[in-house]
């Protein structure tokens, strides 16, 4: 089956929402994350990558934080961006979209100067992040009740 999507950042209210809504489905629904710790102030200041269905239906998301919010999660290193809060509605999974969204995030990060992108994988998904380029280093931490090990990789 073909599902045709296209990949954009969501800059109105509108998108924004859509992308709030995939994360709730997955992070909350599926995976069990506290819906208050899902959403959090950077939010205001991410960009929002969003993967819509040709009928407009949202399947997927994530978000690039970069210059001081990423700071916090880059070590300190403003060059450096950082990729999160990534999800891929059910449906949608094994389809492309989670690449779709990654690259479309590096891309904004170039578009921003960036020099590397780092990111805080979920355990079960570092081959995804691993077959995309991106190297993981430190321990493996607790972060929402789930396993996740930090990954960069420069552009």
């Amino acid at each position: 089956m073909s599902l045709g999507y296209a990949v954009r950042v969501a800059e109105d209210a509108a998108g924004r929402e859509a992308c709030f809504a995939v994360r709730k489905e997955v992070f909350v629904g599926e995976q069990g994350v506290p819906e208050d710790i899902e959403y959090d102030a950077y939010d205001a200041v991410a960009v929002h990558v969003l993967a819509v269905r040709e009928d407009g239906v949202p399947l997927g998301t994530g978000r690039l934080l970069y210059g001081e919010a990423a700071t916090g999660k880059t070590g300190g290193d403003a060059s450096v961006g950082s990729l999160g809060r990534l999800a891929v509605a059910r449906e949608a999974r094994g389809l492309g979209v989670g690449v779709a969204l990654v690259r479309a995030i590096e891309d904004a990060a170039r578009a921003r100067g960036l020099t590397a992108v780092d990111l805080h994988a979920q355990t079960q998904a570092l081959g995804f992040y691993q077959r995309l380029g991106y190297v993981a280093y430190g321990p493996e931490y607790p972060e929402a009740g789930i396993a996740h090990r930090a990954m960069r990789r420069a552009l």
